[in-house]
């Protein structure tokens, strides 16, 4: 017969009315790597189950109200040892109506889930991962605290991690945490994230963004359509010269480029392109579809390319694995034809973007109309594109720029005969 447990400062009321108050639980082992813990309340007191994770680490479960005031119903309100075999159903995944709380690790590939339902890019969920330490990431959600999030944040920092790519590494995180936070009440500590992952201040670092010239664009895409730079990757140049072209044409992320249907080619007198947005920003849950206007000949190009096809599916051919082109499908490829068309050096197909924006700025549209056409904010267009904007209209400005030395036009003006 299996010995019973006991614990002289847990297993009776009177002896848990004399623990002092306070918000870390009383332990005592149960089962080898399980421990049954009694957190003293003011109230009645409750009872926690630890468990080891198998990961060098432990996570916590608060499971029922110890029987201090009340006797026990074998449910909600449980005695010493009833508690204890509980603790033990839990740690052993044998309570089917409450699992263990959820590791960072498994918030993260939650949230890689919630995205692609959602049809957004669930690539934002994996890159955090890549920097988390095996401890954090075997860390229960609910265990997280300020201070190891900041210092983790921190130390990217000191490790010369850019500050604009620690904040978004940590907006994706505070999402998948938040998620995680929404699916379990038990998850109550969302300061530690709010808190330990607030952005920190970034350098000025649009000069990074590279505009091309106009004939810099054209070289590019007339490079595309080479079946000398397109053959060695095994992809059709006609497929990449007007997927490249997409871009330059349109500004567009390569993520909503790839989600074009058939249906979204308008190519009649004034064609169009009705581009899907992305679900970037906050509140953005639904995609919309905005048209922007083409070319006559990249519309018939595409109409061309989309022949037999039933509107639901993708305008732009897919890769060799049947799903439809996404950045790294392109990236070596395009970086081929960036060298050839002697582009500077990092020109990313995201140049295209820079350049179409930068282009429809200086040709005076409306900053907001720009920001909308390109789905994109205001704000995200003025801190962007404002030294670009400045660089390249030094002309306009130079026309209004006073000169006390400069000649007086003359007043006078002579009469028609």
């Amino acid at each position: 017969m299996a010995r019973r447990i006991r614990s002289s400062i847990l297993e009776t009321r009177s002896a848990r009315a004399k623990l002092a108050q306070q918000r870390k639980p009383y332990f005592v082992a149960v089962a080898p790597g399980i421990a049954l813990g009694y957190r003293r309340n003011a109230g009645p007191g409750a009872w926690n189950v630890r468990a080891a994770d198998g990961k060098g680490g432990n996570w916590i479960k608060g499971f029922a109200v110890a029987d201090d005031h009340e006797d026990s119903d074998g449910a909600n309100v449980l005695d010493f040892w009833q508690a204890a075999d509980k603790a033990k159903q839990l740690a052993r995944g044998q309570d089917a109506d409450a699992g263990r709380p959820s590791t960072v690790d498994e918030a993260l590939t939650d949230y890689a889930a919630d995205l692609s339902v959602r049809g957004a890019n669930a690539g934002n969920a994996t890159y955090p991962r890549h920097h988390l330490t095996p401890a954090l990431l075997s860390k229960p959600v609910s265990m997280l605290t300020v201070k190891e999030l900041r210092n983790w944040r921190n130390a990217l920092l000191t490790d010369g991690v850019k500050a604009s790519t620690i904040n978004r590494m940590c907006k994706a995180l505070k999402a998948a945490l938040n998620l995680a936070a929404s699916h379990d009440d038990r998850i109550t500590n969302a300061k530690a994230w709010t808190t330990g992952l607030a952005a920190i201040p970034e350098d000025d670092d649009t000069g990074s963004n590279i505009v091309l010239s106009d004939d810099q664009r054209r070289d590019v895409v007339s490079i595309a359509y080479d079946e000398a730079i397109t053959a060695p990757y095994g992809i059709d140049a006609k497929t990449f010269g007007v997927y490249v072209e997409v871009h330059a044409a349109t500004g567009a992320r390569s993520g909503q480029i790839a989600l074009l249907d058939v249906g979204d080619l308008h190519a009649g007198k004034e064609p169009k392109l009705m581009m899907p947005s992305s679900l970037k920003g906050k509140n953005r849950k639904t995609r919309t579809r905005k048209p922007i206007p083409i070319a006559p000949s990249l519309a018939k190009r595409l109409k061309a390319l989309a022949a037999g096809r039933d509107a639901n599916e993708p305008l732009l051919l897919m890769n060799s694995n049947g799903d439809r082109w996404s950045s790294a499908d392109h990236r070596l490829l395009f970086a081929a034809a960036a060298q050839a068309a002697r582009l500077p050096d990092g020109a990313t197909i995201y140049c295209l973007r820079h350049t179409a924006i930068t282009r429809a700025l200086l040709a005076g549209v409306p900053v907001r109309l720009v920001a909308s056409s390109f789905d994109t904010s205001v704000a995200m267009i003025e801190k962007t594109y404002s030294k670009h904007i400045a660089h390249h209209g030094d002309e306009q400005m130079r026309r209004a720029v006073f000169d006390i030395d400069a000649p007086v036009a003359g007043n006078v003006v002579p009469m028609l005969r």
